[in-house]
C-alpha cells in the first residue's frame, strides 16, 4: 500500500525537539512544515471544507497531547469486557473505511493529530506498571487510529516496542489495517508485543476499507513479523453479512490458516458490522455507493445496533467452527458482545473481564 503523505505538518512550538518530528522531517523533506502555537486552532481557522473528515485527513498535526495517555478501554455498556487498556498516541487515521466509527466520534475535532511528547507517554505507563506488577496489563495502540498507518513517518511503534520488550508485566497490541512493518523487523520484541491485522475478504477491503492494505499485503506483512518472533493476532472485525459471506469468509481464512503458523498466534476475536443513527448518516453522506448498511440491523442495550442475535449467533458459530478446525489453541473471544451471545456461540461467558484479559494474556 501507498504511504500516507500530508499537504502540509502543522507543528506546535516546542515539539520541534522531539524523535517524532525528527523522523518526520526526514520522511517528508519536501512537505511543507509550519510553526504555530497552537495547531489546532490554526488548522480550526483555516477549515471551512464541505467535508471535514476528509479535509481532516490532509494535513498532519504535530502537537503535545496535555492529559492522560493510558486508560482503560471504555467498553460498551451490557457487553462483557476483555480488560483491554488503552494508549492514544494519534487521533484520526489516514486511511478511509465506509464503517469507521471515527467519522462519527471525531466529526467536531476531525484533525489528523501524532503526539511529541513521547517521554511523558513511556513515563505515564512505566510509573502504572511499577504500581501494578501483580497485574497483567494487555495495552492497545489503536482506538482512534490505526497502530501503524503512520509508522514509516513517525516511527513511534519502532521507539516503543524495545520499552515494551523489557515490562514484566505488560503486553502491547499493534493493530493495524496496513502494511507497514519495515520498521518492527529489526527489533526483538521478547514475546511482549502482538501485531495483529483486521481482517476481511477483499470484496470488503475493496467495497469499504479505501486506502488500506490489500489482503495479500497484510498476509506478506504478517508472515514477515511471524519471521522476526512476533505472535500475531487476528481481528475478524466489523464482520459482514451479504450473499456469499461463508464462502468468502472461510476463504479467508484458509489463507490466513495455510500461511502462517498457529502456533504463534496470541489470539483471535469476532464482531459483527456496529452502527448508530448518526454513524449511518455520516456513511450514506460520504459513501453513497456502500451496500454494508444493506443489512438489517436493530438496537441494542449500549445504543449500537447491530445484526439480528440469531443471525450473529450462527456467523459466529461458524467461524468458530472453521477457525478450531484450522487452529485448535488459538484463543478466540468475542467484541463487544453480551454474555447471552458469548454463551450461545462457546457455551460459557467469562465471569468478568479481568478473567478474560488474563487469559488472553497468559497465552503469550
Amino acid at each position: 500500500m501507498q504511504t500516507y503523505r500530508p499537504d502540509r505538518v502543522v507543528v506546535e512550538s516546542g515539539s520541534e525537539d522531539s524523535v517524532i518530528f525528527d523522523n518526520l522531517r526526514s520522511a517528508l523533506p519536501d512537505v511543507p512544515f509550519v510553526t504555530v502555537p497552537d495547531p489546532q486552532r490554526y488548522w480550526t481557522e483555516r477549515d471551512g471544507a464541505a467535508d471535514p473528515i476528509s479535509r481532516g485527513k490532509r494535513d498532519l498535526l504535530l502537537m503535545r497531547h496535555k492529559g492522560r495517555f493510558l486508560k482503560a478501554c471504555p467498553g460498551s455498556d451490557g457487553q462483557v469486557c476483555c480488560n483491554y487498556f488503552i494508549i492514544n498516541f494519534a487521533s484520526n487515521c489516514p486511511m478511509d473505511c465506509s464503517y469507521c466509527y471515527l467519522q462519527d466520534y471525531l466529526a467536531e475535532n476531525p484533525a489528523l493529530k501524532v503526539f511529541s511528547n513521547v517521554d511523558d507517554l513511556l513515563a505515564e505507563t512505566r510509573d502504572l506498571l511499577a504500581k501494578h506488577r501483580g497485574f497483567l496489563f494487555r495495552i492497545g495502540t489503536g482506538e482512534i487510529t490505526d497502530s501503524l498507518a503512520l509508522e514509516p513517518l513517525i516511527g513511534f511503534a519502532a521507539a516503543t516496542v524495545p520499552f515494551f520488550a523489557e515490562q514484566p508485566n505488560a503486553l502491547l497490541e499493534l493493530k493495524t489495517k496496513s502494511d507497514h512493518v519495515d520498521g518492527l523487523l529489526g527489533l526483538d520484541p521478547k514475546d511482549r508485543v502482538v501485531v495483529s491485522w483486521s481482517m476481511n475478504p477483499q470484496a470488503v477491503i475493496d467495497a469499504d476499507e479505501g486506502l488500506t492494505a490489500s489482503l495479500e499485503e497484510r498476509l506478506d506483512a504478517a508472515w514477515r513479523c511471524q519471521q522476526a518472533g512476533y505472535k500475531l493476532g487476528f481481528h475478524f472485525d466489523p464482520m459482514v453479512e451479504y450473499p456469499g459471506w461463508e464462502e468468502d469468509y472461510r476463504d479467508l481464512l484458509h489463507r490466513i490458516f495455510t500461511r502462517l503458523d498457529h502456533r504463534r498466534m496470541a489470539w483471535t476475536s469476532m464482531g459483527v458490522l456496529r452502527t448508530t443513527p448518526s454513524l449511518k448518516r455520516v456513511m450514506r453522506r460520504r459513501f453513497p455507493a456502500t451496500r454494508i448498511l444493506s443489512g438489517e440491523q436493530v438496537p441494542c442495550l449500549d445504543g449500537k445496533m447491530r445484526y439480528f442475535q440469531p443471525l450473529r449467533v450462527a456467523m459466529y458459530r461458524k467461524m468458530r467452527h472453521w477457525i478450531r478446525d484450522a487452529a485448535p489453541l488459538v484463543p478466540i473471544y468475542l467484541c463487544m458482545e453480551t454474555r447471552e451471545v458469548w454463551d450461545r456461540v462457546f457455551g460459557y461467558f467469562p465471569s468478568c473481564g479481568k478473567e478474560l484479559g488474563n487469559e488472553l494474556v497468559g497465552t503469550v
